[in-house]
């Protein structure tokens, strides 16, 4: 049996979808050469997965354009807010704070990003 499609980015599309964030909207050919750095795929397999990203939403392409630019149709932020939700429901029973707890426990942590750990349980607190 054929497992569902999922509208979250796999592994390899989270790369592709890095390379859009840092470089700006690109040609497949930019993509593929980007990609090679961490993943070896042939320019064939690179487009296929920019057409399967197209479905799933996650790039837009540009028709008018050629060769065809493509680009994000999803922020770095959205798209991290949606795979952290998912963690949290299917991980987590939806207790966000058990992965909170779970990621400073095993994490290190500057002082500067517990200043900012403080500073939200203060704004959630209504201490701000």
């Amino acid at each position: 049996m054929a497992r569902p499609s999922s509208s979250q980015p796999t592994e390899v599309e989270l790369q592709i979808l890095r390379i859009l964030w840092q470089d700006g909207p690109s040609i497949a050919r930019h993509i593929h050469n980007a990609l090679q750095a961490v993943k070896q795929t042939t320019y064939s397999t690179t487009v296929k997965m920019l057409s399967v990203m197209l479905d799933k939403g996650l790039v837009k392409r540009d028709e008018e354009a050629s060769p065809q630019v493509y680009r994000a149709a999803v922020s770095r932020n959205s798209a991290g807010m949606r795979l952290v939700n998912d963690l949290v429901e299917k991980v987590y029973d939806g207790a966000a704070m058990s992965l909170v707890l779970h990621a400073l426990k095993n994490a290190k942590a500057s002082p500067e990003e517990l200043q900012e750990v403080r500073r939200l349980l203060d704004e959630l607190e209504g201490r701000s």
